[in-house]
This record gives structure tokens, C-alpha cells and sequence, in this order.
């Protein structure tokens, strides 16, 4: 079977098999595609098995005179760019959430149950903080508290600005996760 023969069956017929045909043969390219783009060998595997299924979802609009190749580069970039926006807007999210809701930025103009949520919210965060490991908990409060940059946090430790972006960078992965399952359970 050739690509063109296998786009006509898929597209005309629903074959599963001209399918298949299409996936063994282009599998490996839409993968390595998604490699350079995609640094998690899972993540670039469950994009291949999503580009595929739109590859399913979309075969009646497949054309026998169209390149193949070309359709799924298109599908796999823009997948990929989706993610990677929708990721960008939830971390931004998560950070603008952890930003806000500090006891120094709640105002008295919020209405008494947003307040008490806010409070609620400060208290967990500072509760996440304080669970955190010792060094990365000084960094962090160091950096977020008295605004110190990282290299004068790295002069006062006694470590590397590298080091203390690490642990910063370990502190703020570790409560933007935690703080999701809080806003979950306020929301219900």
C-alpha cells in the first residue's frame, strides 16, 4: 500500500488498517518532531498519540493530493504551542494567585467572604512555606520578604546565586502544586 492509497481508504473508508499503515509510517517523524520542541520523552509520546487522533477525527477532510507529512507537522506544532500556552497561562495563574494573596495585599474594600477566604488562603501558603526544607524556606522568605536578590541571599548563606535560584525555583514549583488543590477545595 502506498501513503496515497492509504489516505484514500482512511478518508473514504475508515480503514483501520490504511491507519495503521499511516502510523507505523509516521510515528517515529511526528515523535522526533515533537522531541525538539517537547523535553519529556512521556510528554512527546502522548503528543504522538494525540496528533493521531486528530489524524482520526479529522480524515474526512484528508485530500489524496495534499502532503500527508506537512498536515501532521501543522497538527503536532499546533499542539504543541496549545500545550505549551495553556501551561504558560496556568503557571502565570498560579503565580498571580500566590502574589495576591498575602496578608499585606488583602484590602479592607473585599467583601467580608472573600476576605475570609483570602485569610484562609495566606494561612495555607504560610503553612507550605514553613513545611518546606529549611534552606530553600530561607531563601524563599529572603527573597520574597525583605526583596533581597539572589545574590546578596547567596552572600548572607554563604552558597552560590545558582544555588539560591534552585532552591527558589524548587520552593515556588512546590507550593504553585499544592496551592491548586487548596483553590480546588475552596471552590466546591
Amino acid at each position: 500500500m502506498t501513503e496515497e492509497q492509504a489516505v484514500t481508504l482512511l478518508s473514504k473508508e475508515d480503514s483501520h488498517e490504511a491507519y495503521s499503515y499511516l502510523y507505523e509510517m509516521y510515528w517515529s517523524k511526528v515523535y522526533n518532531f515533537a522531541r525538539l520542541y517537547i523535553s519529556s520523552i512521556d510528554d512527546a509520546k502522548e503528543i504522538v498519540q494525540i496528533v493521531f487522533v486528530k489524524l482520526w477525527e479529522t480524515r474526512t477532510f484528508l485530500k489524496e493530493n495534499e502532503s500527508l507529512k506537512g498536515y501532521l507537522f501543522i497538527i503536532t506544532r499546533n499542539i504543541i504551542f496549545n500545550q505549551k500556552r495553556r501551561n504558560f497561562n496556568e503557571d502565570f495563574y498560579k503565580s498571580s494567585i500566590l502574589d495576591a494573596y498575602t496578608e499585606d495585599n488583602i484590602n479592607d474594600s473585599c467583601e467580608a467572604e472573600e476576605k475570609m477566604y483570602a485569610l484562609e488562603l495566606s494561612r495555607f501558603i504560610d503553612a507550605l512555606i514553613q513545611s518546606l526544607p529549611e534552606r530553600q524556606r530561607e531563601c524563599f522568605l529572603m527573597s520574597r520578604v525583605e526583596k533581597m536578590t539572589y545574590r546578596e541571599i547567596g552572600e548572607r548563606m554563604g552558597i552560590s546565586d545558582r544555588t539560591v535560584e534552585v532552591h527558589i525555583m524548587r520552593a515556588l514549583k512546590y507550593l504553585k502544586k499544592n496551592i491548586i488543590l487548596f483553590l480546588i477545595f475552596l471552590a466546591q
